[in-house]
């Protein structure tokens, strides 16, 4: 189970963990904007009044590539690092999982190639915003050669969590509704998803709980519910690092490179659509507990998501983009081809609906079309 640190009291939670542990190379994986933070001040007083070395490694991209990583494991091994620090989205905590796992692998062979093999070093890890839920799931994502790897390994799991509340109150109006909406697609897609169990459904549910009650406050930047955001997030992790995510995801991720929107605008842009299209047709489902247990699903979210009907649901999604003001992307119907291209197939695999080309099609189709419509 993660042992979850609270920022108050000057991050006393922290100082108490690190006086705890007699750990002597620290290595902090973050972004440059960290280091002007409050929080990194805390960390170096907190490190040098405990005589513990820290090191950072800032040298990767958003969409970290794998020869980043081999830097990062380099700059463990070098400095006989005991200890990880990631801060940031997804991409640091990515790349923190990724140096934990190759950190013991054979170093003159290609990490990818490899079969992991577990070790006892944690990663502390402090989500800068209350949106991806990486700190909670055995996945991270590199890029080699310019194509896209995904790294699994229950091993990678961060043991330790610290929710940074002044992280969150200096991301941009879109950030948060960005972010917001990628914990809320994890969420929803756990639920249909053909790997959900019940300790997934419970989590997700409780994740979409929190983002509904909270999302107006949050918005308004009140600090107050910042906490309930972050644990939403991260029962949203802990969700899809259950069943997986589905359509949703696999057919927003060239939505996001193509139109220069985040990932979490994209996923709902999808399943905005995708929830109407499989809710009209559940006479295709793939899900091998039957169309009975999807219907059931449905019922689960429209009850979730306090809708009257059927009609509701299906609308749920379209009525929150259009109160964000999201439906504003610049889309080409041109490119439909290219993006059912796009799609990888094994991420349709957890769909609970079978979608061929031409559903995919369909959907973005629709997608578009109503895009045009609200502008």
């Amino acid at each position: 189970m993660q042992k979850i640190l609270s920022s108050k009291k000057n991050y006393i939670d922290l100082k108490k963990y690190l006086q705890n542990n007699k750990y002597q190379n620290i290595l902090l994986v973050c972004g440059n904007h960290f280091l002007k933070s409050d929080l990194y001040k805390k960390i170096i007083e907190y490190t040098n009044n405990l005589n513990i070395n820290i090191h950072i490694f800032k040298d990767f991209e958003p969409n970290p590539s794998y020869e980043s990583v081999c830097l990062g494991v380099k700059k463990f091994i070098d400095n006989n690092c005991d200890f990880i620090i990631a801060v940031g989205g997804g991409s640091s905590i990515d790349v923190a999982k990724c140096i934990k796992l190759y950190s013991n692998m054979d170093h003159s062979k290609n990490y990818l190639n490899q079969e992991f093999i577990p070790n006892n070093t944690k990663i502390l890890a402090i989500p800068t915003t209350a949106g991806t839920g990486s700190e909670a799931t055995k996945y991270s994502v590199i890029y080699y050669k310019g194509e896209k790897q995904s790294i699994t390994s229950d091993s990678c799991i961060p043991e330790i969590v610290l929710f940074d509340n002044n992280s969150l109150e200096t991301l941009s109006i879109y950030q948060k509704k960005a972010t917001l909406l990628d914990a809320f697609s994890h969420s929803i897609e756990s639920l249909w998803s053909i790997n959900s169990t019940e300790e997934s459904i419970n989590y997700a549910i409780e994740s979409i709980k929190l983002i509904i009650k909270n999302i107006n406050k949050y918005l308004e930047n009140d600090s107050s519910i910042f906490k309930d955001m972050f644990e939403a997030s991260n029962l949203a992790g802990k969700a899809i690092n259950i069943s997986r995510t589905t359509a949703g995801h696999a057919m927003c991720y060239k939505l996001t490179t193509k139109y220069n929107i985040s990932h979490g605008h994209a996923a709902m842009l999808i399943n905005s659509e995708l929830l109407p299209y499989m809710m009209e047709n559940t006479n295709k489902c793939s899900d091998p507990r039957g169309e009975k247990h999807l219907k059931e699903i449905f019922s689960i979210i429209k009850k979730t998501l306090k809708c009257k009907n059927n009609n509701e649901l299906k609308n749920y999604f379209r009525n929150l983009l259009d109160k964000l003001d999201l439906y504003n992307v610049e889309v080409n119907k041109k490119d439909i081809d290219l993006l059912v291209k796009s799609v990888n197939v094994t991420r349709l695999s957890n769909n609970p609906i079978k979608l061929e080309n031409n559903d995919i099609k369909i959907i973005y189709e629709r997608l578009f079309d109503r895009i045009g419509d609200k502008q």
